[in-house]
C-alpha cells in the first residue's frame, strides 16, 4: 500500500503492482473471494481492520490504497473508519464518481486511492484525501509510480520515480519484470528502496493485478512467510447500450 506502479496495455488491459509497507506484526490474510452486498470481490484482507489495500470487483473496478495524501501528516490515535474499509466501499459502488462525491471522509486518515474502472473505456482515477478536502483527478493512461507520503519525502519520491523511468526504458514491461522491479528497484537501499526495511516498518507483501480481456489475474506474495498465491477472477462481460 506504499509503492504502486501502473502499466497500461492495449484493449483496456493493464498491470498494477503494489508493495505493502507495514509493521511486520500487522497480519494480513491471503487474497480470497468475498461477497459484499451481493457484489463479488477479490482481495487480501487486513486481519485487524477487515479492510484491504488492494482489490477488484465484478463492478469492473480495481481500488488500491496508499497511506497519506500530498504530504506527511500528524496521526491521531484513533480514526472513525479504516481506509481499508473505504476501499471495499469503493469497490462495490455502482458508480464510482457518484460514490466518491457523496462519501463522508470526515475523521478518516489521509490517503491516496488509485482507481481503475473499465465499465466503458479504461479510466485511471486518483483520489487524494488530505484530511479536509477530496482531490479527484483522471490521469492519462501512461506508466506511473506512486510512493506513500507517510514514508517517502519529496526527494525520495523523485529518486524512486527515476528508478522507475530507467527501468521502463531498459526492460520489456510485463508481469514478471514488474515483480522484479518491485523487489529490486533501488538496489539494496533498505531505507527507501522499492523493497524497503526500516525495522519497525518493512515491505511485507507484493500484490499484482493483471487484466487480460475478461479475466483478472491476482498474484500475491507474502514476503514474511514466503507464501505465494495466484487467483483468477472472471469478469462480467460489458454490454454497451
Amino acid at each position: 500500500m506504499c509503492t504502486v506502479t501502473f502499466i497500461p496495455k492495449s484493449n483496456n488491459d493493464f498491470i498494477l503492482t503494489s508493495n505493502r509497507d507495514e509493521a511486520p506484526s500487522r497480519i494480513s490474510l491471503l487474497p480470497d473471494f468475498y461477497k459484499i452486498e451481493g457484489v463479488k470481490t477479490l482481495f487480501p484482507k487486513d486481519k485487524l481492520s477487515g479492510g484491504t489495500w488492494i482489490g477488484v470487483s465484478e463492478q469492473n473496478r480495481l481500488v488500491c490504497v496508499l497511506n497519506g495524501g500530498f504530504k506527511t501528516h500528524k496521526r491521531k490515535q484513533k480514526y472513525r473508519k479504516s481506509r481499508g474499509i473505504v476501499a471495499k466501499d469503493f469497490m462495490i459502488a455502482d458508480c464510482i464518481l457518484s460514490c466518491i462525491e457523496a462519501y463522508n471522509l470526515d475523521d478518516i486518515e489521509p490517503f491516496t486511492i488509485v482507481i481503475l474502472d473499465w465499465n466503458n473505456n479504461l479510466k485511471l482515477l486518483e483520489l487524494v484525501w488530505d484530511g479536509n478536502k477530496k482531490h479527484i483527478s483522471e490521469l492519462p493512461l501512461e506508466p506511473k509510480i506512486w510512493s506513500s507520503s507517510t514514508l517517502y519525502n519529496k526527494k525520495m519520491k523523485a529518486e524512486r520515480q527515476q528508478w522507475f523511468y530507467d527501468f521502463k526504458a531498459n526492460n520489456n514491461l510485463n508481469a514478471y519484470s514488474l515483480i522484479k522491479f518491485h523487489k529490486e528497484g533501488g538496489g539494496k537501499n533498505l531505507d527507501y528502496g522499492v523493497l524497503m526495511n526500516r525495522g519497525f516498518v518493512k515491505t511485507t507483501s507484493i500484490t499484482q493485478v493483471e487484466k487480460q480481456t475478461d479475466t483478472v489475474f491476482m498474484f500475491h506474495e507474502n514476503l514474511q512467510s514466503g507464501t505465494e498465491i495466484n487467483k483468477t477472477f472472471s469478469l462480467p462481460q460489458i454490454v454497451n447500450e
